[in-house]
């Protein structure tokens, strides 16, 4: 019984398994939906966002309903006179309170509270009431001309906003790039591997003929052994292959975001177009598109309001505030009942006259030793060093992909006289294996000529490998994919 389950466990494993037959693009894309690194960034972008959502709300109109149903208190608590006597209390309270608050572009606002409360005090047998209502209004002066809290904190989180966003867009060109690597490092091991095969097949046919050639007695004993030797390093050097191969493999199903038992298939083929990629365009490219230079925009702007909002700390402030309100108050009873006693306040509500109040403050700053002086011109001195950095950003941008448009010429052209190369070492191996079946020459020179061929296919798939990440990586570095001549969305 415990062997079926164990076979039916790994039937059921084998059936989930998935094959995936990948070329580069197909790889990016499953690193797109399934990579921890990008899962990790768009949670990072949903994080901005919502600040940004809530920094946007800080402009709605907020509605605050308090209740207490009930508040009750048994306590000691002391007169705030000189004579310091202490009095027990036992009182019960009802209370509500609604406040409506709109705040203004201006970084004022405008609110409406509203209250009902109701007390009864246990020891006097005394209940009271009280009901009001306050329309008001608070305007910070200084905000109209100084530093508008409001406005900024929404403008710091729409930079911040963005700026998450073009992180994860760069972080995606990256993983696009990091994940080309990771292929093609998979594609050059899987090369090397069928090359050291190859290279085992081709040992073993030479082996094979001076095996024949020894018994016949037309070779050397010590070229016969010599042959047996070198065939014995080519089985090392496959097996070799086919376990940095698996390793790589592993790796890149990682980087990919399947499971390890999935298996996976690469498209194998040497294929490449000649791109010929014009300096200046690509230059133009970076410079418009590069989230580095953004960034550093960004920075500045956030740092030109940090500016304002020191200096606003050294102008004089002021504060309007007014208000209108109407309060009904129910004097203490001790035979009014809860319903009683909240109808006596709004009686007195209804007959009470208007209340009303405005009121104005200024705060001057007279004398600090020119300390938010110095505070300010540290802001600025920050922000010339932002404004450095940026066109020294620029620079660098300009230098790098000069020098990648220069490398991605020299790779096109090292590739395409390698494939040449490969094809005279080709040939030439050929002619060589049969002047040794002829006996013109001996194993020495046959293993010289192999050795070449090895050399030739490796050197061949390093230039091609070479030529698509400078590509992949000039593709990154301007948000533009010269392979298919489009715009990087």
């Amino acid at each position: 019984m415990f062997l079926f389950w164990m076979l039916a466990g790994s039937g059921w494993t084998a059936l989930q398994s998935e094959t995936y037959h990948l070329t580069l693009e197909q790889s990016i894309e499953i690193a797109r939906e399934k990579s921890y690194r990008m899962l990790t960034l768009i949670q990072e972008l949903k994080i901005a966002e919502y600040n940004l959502q809530s920094a946007t709300s800080r402009l709605k109109t907020h509605i605050n309903l308090n209740l207490s149903l009930p508040d009750y208190a048994e306590t000691v608590r002391q007169k705030a006179d000189s004579t310091g006597i202490f009095f027990s209390i036992r009182e019960l309270t009802y209370s509500s309170g609604l406040t409506i608050n709109q705040p203004l572009p201006t970084d004022g606002n405008i609110f409406i509270q509203a209250g009902l409360s109701s007390f009864k005090d246990y020891y006097t047998g005394n209940r009271s009431s009280n009901l009001n209502t306050r329309l008001g209004f608070r305007q910070p002066l200084d905000a109209l001309y100084g530093y508008n809290a409001i406005k900024s904190t929404l403008r710091n989180a729409r930079l911040a906003y963005e700026r998450s966003a073009k992180v994860l867009k760069r972080e995606e060109l990256n993983l696009v790039y990091d994940v080309s690597t990771a292929y093609y490092n998979l594609l050059s091991l899987q090369k090397r591997t069928e090359i050291a095969r190859l290279d085992l097949d081709r040992q073993n046919e030479a082996c094979e003929i001076s095996k024949n050639k020894y018994q016949a007695g037309l070779l050397r004993e010590v070229d016969a052994l010599q042959m047996e030797v070198d065939l014995a390093d080519a089985q090392s050097n496959y097996d070799m292959a086919l376990l940095a191969q698996g390793a790589s493999i592993n790796s890149f199903k990682e980087q990919l975001g399947i499971r390890l038992d999935d298996s996976i298939v690469l498209n194998g083929r040497l294929e490449y177009n000649v791109i010929v990629v014009d300096p200046e365009k690509a230059v133009r490219l970076a410079l418009e598109n590069r989230l580095e230079i953004r960034e550093q925009e960004i920075q500045i702007e956030m740092q030109k309001l940090d500016i304002r909002r020191q200096r606003a700390n050294g102008m004089i402030r002021g504060n309007f505030e007014a208000y209108f309100e109407k309060v009904g108050v129910a004097a203490p009873s001790a035979t009014a009942a809860i319903s009683g006693s909240v109808g006596n306040s709004w009686t007195d509500f209804m007959n009470r006259p208007y209340n009303y109040g405005v009121g104005f403050t200024i705060s001057i700053p007279v004398f600090d030793w020119g300390e938010n002086r110095a505070l300010v011109r540290a802001a600025q001195a920050r922000l010339t060093q932002y404004v450095l950095y940026r066109t020294q950003t620029e620079r660098e941008i300009e230098t790098e992909v000069r020098n990648l448009v220069a490398s991605v010429g020299s790779n096109l052209k090292r590739l395409q006289l390698l494939e040449k190369n490969v094809a005279v070492a080709e040939k030439s191996f050929e002619i060589t294996l049969k002047r040794f079946s002829d006996g013109d020459i001996d194993s020495q020179a046959l293993a010289l000529e192999r050795n070449r061929l090895n050399t030739a296919y490796t050197s061949h798939l390093g230039a091609y490998i070479s030529y698509q990440l400078t590509l992949a990586d000039l593709m990154r570095k301007t948000f533009f994919d010269f392979r298919n001549d489009t715009a990087v969305e």
